[in-house]
């Protein structure tokens, strides 16, 4: 399949939430995101690449936007942030328990956070995490592993202090 300027739209409805989690998990800021999905999509347009199924035009996406994500944050560009706290307060979190997770998560440092989310919140695989950030599986499991550990012993700090 081939993403025309036509079959864009549709593509962009599915996987712009997707593109805006990653870019925001990597700056903590909602503009730094928006830009990520901004060049993301523009790339597929301007690719003109065919895609053998569904899951490769994810896996593509999802490649291109961390690639970006590491381009934008190499350049001496500084914009003005939107702080962690007013986007987390702009979310909807139905319980007071997921609310602090997702500081929890935010507040790791990025290469756990990277992992997280891609395992937990995107759905891959170890191997793909892998192959996405360009490091072995090795070190995934490792940044998976110390990740949960740091997050654990934050909430529990929190929970005991409540």
């Amino acid at each position: 399949m081939i993403i025309d300027m036509d079959g864009l739209e549709p593509v962009y409805e599915r996987y712009k939430d997707n593109i805006f989690a990653i870019g925001f998990n990597y700056f903590k800021n909602s503009i730094d995101a928006d830009d990520v999905v901004q060049e993301t999509f523009l790339k597929l347009a301007r690719s003109g690449k065919e895609f053998e199924s569904e899951a490769h035009l994810r896996n593509w996406l999802i490649r291109v936007a961390v690639n970006e994500c590491k381009r934008v944050s190499l350049s001496s560009w500084v914009k003005k942030k939107v702080s962690l706290e007013e986007y987390a307060g702009q979310m909807d979190f139905a319980t007071q328990e997921e609310s602090r997770l997702f500081e929890a998560v935010m507040d790791l440092p990025k290469k756990y956070r990277q992992a997280i989310h891609l395992y937990y919140y995107e759905d891959y695989s170890t191997a793909e995490i892998a192959d996405i950030l360009g490091i072995s599986r090795t070190a995934v499991t490792t940044r998976l592993l110390r990740g949960r550990e740091k997050l654990k012993q934050d909430l529990l700090e929190v929970w005991k202090d409540e």
